[in-house]
């Protein structure tokens, strides 16, 4: 009894993987969470912040609440404040503003501590 091989022809063999779905990545979220965790820890220790704006303004207070497009600075003896998210260039805890920046708000990378 001879058996005879039947090799599909590599044309077949293309026009099955051609009509195979192609799988791609999953494109990346939109959001990662990341923005809306920092606020949330921040809002619930009620740390001191410092919202270093575009015009070179600093805003101190505690954030109160945010959204998408905003934060509210909850300011001791003074009015608190509504800061479009465009308008703000960086921000960093108050505490860390004794170590790490001079009295203009620049960082200067020097560890007074050492």
């Amino acid at each position: 009894m001879n058996r005879k091989l039947i090799r599909p022809s590599l044309s077949e063999i293309q026009d099955q993987l051609a009509q195979r779905p192609q799988r791609r990545k999953p494109t990346p979220p939109d959001q990662t969470n990341a923005e809306s965790f920092y606020y949330l820890k921040q809002m619930q220790a009620r740390t001191p912040m410092v919202v270093v704006l575009d015009a070179g303004e600093t805003v101190r207070g505690v954030i109160e609440w945010y959204d998408k497009a905003c934060i509210k600075v909850h300011r001791a003896g003074e009015p608190n404040l509504l800061i479009m998210k465009t308008a703000i260039r960086y921000m960093y805890k108050q505490a860390d503003a004794r170590n790490d920046h001079n009295m203009d708000g620049n960082h200067t990378g020097i560890d007074e501590r050492e």
